[in-house]
C-alpha cells in the first residue's frame, strides 16, 4: 500500500514509518527536517515541507492510497490552529473521488473523550497546559467528520515508549471509561491494521490497554 505520513520524524509518526516499511508498504514522509529521520529505505520517499504549506501537502499525497496525520506540538497556552488549518489544507488537496483514506491522530481529551482522562488530567493538566491544543484538535476532528473522505480518527490514551504488543483495546463507548496507557508503537500497529482490514473507519476509537 502507498501511505503518506505527515509528521513522521517523531512520536507515533516515527513508529508508523518504521512499522510500515517493515511491513513492505511504500511510504512518503512529509517532514520539516529530513535530518531527524533515522531511517532510509528504497520504499521511503521524503518530502521536506509542512502541513501548513498547501504546496508540499499536495505533493506528498499525490498517488497515495492512505494519508496519516500524526502531527503534534508542545503544550502551550497560546492560540493553536495547526491541526485545523493543516487538516483543511489536506482536504483541499484530496481530489474528489480519489478514494484516499484519511487517518487523523488526536488524543484523549478530544471530542467526546473529554472528561475521560482521570482527575489530574481532566481537572489540572489539560485545562492548564493543553486547552488550546485540544480546542484545535476538536476543530480538526469536526472538519474531518464533515468531509466526504473515508476517515478514521484515532484517540490514543496516555502515550508511552513501550514496544509493540499487538494487544490493546479500541473503545467506542466511553461510558464509565477512564483512559489508560498505550505505546506509540501499538498506536502505529492499530493504524496499519486498519489500513489493511478497516473496521473502525467513520469512528473515533480510544486506544488503551
Amino acid at each position: 500500500m502507498k501511505i503518506a505520513i505527515i509528521g513522521a520524524s517523531r512520536g507515533i509518526g516515527a513508529e508508523l514509518l518504521k512499522a510500515a516499511i517493515e511491513k513492505g508498504h511504500e511510504v512518503t514522509a512529509l517532514v520539516r527536517d529530513p535530518a531527524k529521520l533515522n531511517i532510509s529505505n528504497p520504499r521511503l520517499k521524503v518530502i521536506t515541507g509542512d502541513i501548513l504549506d498547501p504546496s508540499s501537502v499536495a505533493t506528498a499525497i499525490v498517488g497515495q492510497e492512505a494519508i496519516c496525520v500524526c502531527i503534534g506540538i508542545p503544550p502551550t497556552r497560546k492560540p493553536v490552529d495547526v491541526f485545523s488549518r493543516g487538516v483543511q489544507n489536506l482536504l483541499n488537496a484530496i481530489e474528489t473521488g480519489s478514494n484516499q483514506k484519511l487517518i487523523l491522530v488526536t488524543g484523549i481529551g478530544a471530542g467526546d473523550s473529554k472528561g475521560h482522562g482521570g482527575f489530574f488530567y481532566d481537572r489540572i493538566l489539560n485545562p492548564l497546559l493543553l486547552a488550546t491544543n485540544y480546542a484545535d484538535k476538536d476543530r480538526a476532528e469536526s472538519i474531518v467528520k464533515a468531509s466526504n473522505v473515508e476517515w478514521l480518527i484515532v484517540r490514543p490514551g496516555f502515550l508511552t515508549n513501550g514496544s509493540r504488543t499487538g494487544t490493546y483495546r479500541a473503545i467506542e463507548n466511553l461510558s464509565g471509561v477512564t483512559a489508560g496507557k498505550i505505546s506509540r508503537a501499538d498506536v502505529a500497529d492499530f493504524i496499519l491494521k486498519q489500513l489493511v482490514s478497516p473496521t473502525y473507519f467513520g469512528k473515533t476509537p480510544l486506544l488503551m490497554y
